[in-house]
């Protein structure tokens, strides 16, 4: 028995944006630990004797610590063989997947990684919204709602700076801070469209400017998990366009 970890990511929410390569690292699981936001139709490709665990992280339900999900990753490589961590997204963007990876290789484990589509990039491009355009926005900022001690990250003051599309990932607890950082900085106007659920069957979402999102969300009631996307990328988007069409100026 060759003690294995393959982290493979899983998408942003929809079963069919996996990569083939992701489906046949399942096919070949002894162990699947999941996260709340793979989708759970994936677990079909485990062959029959895998065992399955959900060790998702949602807010207000039970959920491993890193930790015990690293300890995990380890005991059951080493008792049964190839656990695949199933990560929503990619392993990569705000997974902590190279601590699991890190983790592995020091009890001797061999590790791979499965690139995912991420849904900082996937939610907005399957709502048609790109986040990069040549006459518009020539870069992308990609940052975190919250870090480890539950702040907004300083990037963010930056990002709120520039000229880019900036994507916002796990922040909708902190969606009035965003605002107000990007209000600061002269934005008030910018669009800004919130994707609850993206690519899957339970997808919601709400258009609007930075200076009257809040409201618009709370009419909505859309709430995590969601990307939020701030940026002229946004104003291309027909249900902004039809909301805004007498205050575009191009």
């Amino acid at each position: 028995m060759n003690p294995k970890l393959t982290l493979v990511g899983a998408g942003p929410g929809d079963d069919e944006l996996i990569t083939l390569k992701g489906i046949k690292a399942l096919q070949n699981a002894d162990v699947i630990l999941y996260d709340a936001l793979a989708n759970d139709s994936l677990l079909a490709y485990a062959p029959k004797h895998c065992v399955k665990m959900n060790v998702g992280k949602r807010k207000g339900q039970h959920s491993y610590l890193q930790d015990e999900i690293n300890r995990l990753i380890v005991s059951f490589a080493l008792e049964h063989g190839h656990v695949v961590r199933l990560k929503g997204g990619d392993p990569f963007v705000f997974g902590r997947g190279y601590e699991e990876l890190e983790y592995a290789k020091a009890f001797g484990i061999e590790t791979h990684v499965i690139p995912g589509v991420s849904s900082s990039i996937g939610v907005a491009a399957a709502v048609q919204i790109p986040i990069t355009h040549r006459d518009i926005a020539r870069s992308f900022w990609v940052v975190t709602g919250h870090t480890s001690d539950g702040n907004l990250p300083k990037d963010l003051e930056l990002a709120a700076q520039s000229s880019a599309t900036v994507v916002v990932l796990m922040g909708m607890s902190k969606l009035a801070e965003i605002t107000a950082i990007f209000d600061q900085h002269g934005k008030s106007a910018t669009p800004i469209a919130i994707i609850q659920n993206g690519t899957t069957g339970q997808q919601k979402s709400v258009f609007g400017q930075i200076k009257d999102i809040l409201k618009k969300v709370n009419e909505s009631k859309v709430t995590n998990p969601a990307v939020i996307i701030i940026g002229e990328v946004v104003s291309l988007h027909p249900e902004y366009l039809e909301a805004y069409v007498e205050e575009m100026k191009f």
